[in-house]
């Protein structure tokens, strides 16, 4: 009770502060301000739209800012036109956020920013669920936030959302019931042409694998990769600490087992709190977990093994095998999430077992070619995904005309 009685009055000055600056600052429609991850990273929806704009001349006259945790990680943004860097929490931040004519983010907005009427909030979102969400969690009490506190959370972006990233139908459809959007009468805010951070996936050249294997330090091993990328639990949580993951995988044994014909990228949730040791395992574990574009880690591997984490849904767009290491399935379906999609429909085969997961890594032939099953999940839940989904998605926001696309400018002025 004193927590929420805490966080309820800090919220209310938080945001008695933003609203005083909302009405000193004037909105500059052709300033855009970006984030993925709450600051964590450069990554995602956001970059693929963010650097796109830096190509097109239609969008020349804009000007753009980022918001990060730890802007000197990211300074080199600054040698591109028109783009300042801000860190989070500040007075900059607040200011940014006030200022622009639109916030672009894969992660909800702090509750205490609260749009102008005439600013444009668009979620990208990271993912496509395969965990339930938002209003469609049925036993969601986890470690930091009630059921009742979830919902709060997801009505206040709902009232703030001018626009919704979607990739398919599939997410269209548990978007609008995670985000309640019928009851707030904004079916319409969906954007449906796929995840603009997966047109890399589509395009990426040979040459450009090539180089981030050499930015990975990958060159020389001449071994198949495996991206290990498991997600959180919503109940492993430290005080003080965040979200954690205990990691319930022997390596030793599968160095063993492996070793000699596998290396494995280790990428752990970026809610999690990142405090793996893997000094023993060096030259066979690699924690590319403070990597901040997961596409390289997707471009570079040869298999993905992953658990309930949305990452299998972009992998798919590359045809190349996964295996599901689902250890805690019923725990985990039972008691802490729920899924949205019959597990069934995985591209890939679930396994419980240690003993099992290095039978199914061992069992997969060097011309691997997805099966039909595989295909009618691509065919689902990437369909859009063809290369081009960041032009049609910026085209969509803008108002723009592209008659490439087939899509008619809404009259608004740009």
């Amino acid at each position: 009770a004193f927590r929420k009685f805490a966080k309820s009055a800090r919220d209310k000055a938080m945001g008695m502060r933003y609203m005083r600056g909302n009405k000193k600052n004037r909105t500059d429609g052709h300033l855009i301000y970006f984030n993925t991850f709450f600051g964590s990273s450069y990554a995602d929806s956001p970059k693929a739209m963010y650097e796109y704009m830096l190509k097109d001349p239609a969008f020349d006259d804009f000007k753009f800012v980022w918001m990060f945790k730890d802007p000197e990680k990211y300074r080199f943004l600054e040698e591109n036109r028109d783009t300042t860097l801000v860190k989070r929490h500040t007075a900059e931040d607040r200011k940014a956020a006030q200022t622009a004519g639109y916030w672009i983010t894969n992660y909800r907005m702090l509750e205490t920013f609260i749009p102008k009427k005439e600013q444009i909030y668009v979620q990208c979102w990271h993912g496509t669920p395969l965990k339930k969400l938002g209003y469609d969690l049925e036993n969601s009490d986890n470690a930091m936030n009630t059921q009742e506190e979830i919902f709060k959370k997801y009505k206040q972006d709902t009232e703030r959302l001018a626009y919704l990233i979607s990739p398919s139908p599939f997410a269209t459809e548990k978007f609008t019931s995670a985000w309640n959007l019928k009851e707030f009468g904004k079916e319409d805010i969906i954007i449906e042409e796929g995840y603009p951070r997966n047109d890399r996936l589509i395009t990426a050249t040979d040459e450009d694998i090539r180089l981030i294997k050499e930015k990975l330090g990958l060159s020389d091993i001449d071994k198949k990769i495996i991206l290990y990328a498991p997600t959180w639990r919503d109940n492993q949580y430290t005080a003080g600490v965040g979200y954690t993951y205990k990691t319930e995988v022997d390596f030793d044994y599968l160095r063993e087992e492996l070793g000699d014909d596998y290396i494995i990228l280790f990428r752990a949730h970026y809610l999690v709190a990142h405090d793996f040791d893997f000094e023993k395992y060096a030259g066979f574990v690699y924690d590319v977990s403070d990597y901040d574009d997961i596409n390289d880690l997707y471009l570079t591997s040869d298999l993905l093994i992953t658990d309930y984490s949305s990452v299998f849904f972009d992998y798919s767009n590359l045809g190349k095998p996964m295996i599901f290491y689902m250890y805690d399935i019923e725990e985990y379906r039972d008691d802490i999430r729920g899924f949205y999609i019959d597990l069934y429909e995985l591209p890939g085969p679930i396994v419980l077992k240690e003993k099992t997961l290095v039978e199914a890594v061992k069992g997969i032939p060097d011309d691997f070619k997805p099966n039909a099953k595989y295909e009618v999940f691509r065919k689902k839940y990437t369909p859009k995904d063809d290369g081009n989904a960041t032009k049609r998605t910026l085209y969509r926001i803008f108002g723009m005309k592209d008659v490439e696309f087939g899509l008619v400018s809404d009259g608004q002025d740009m």
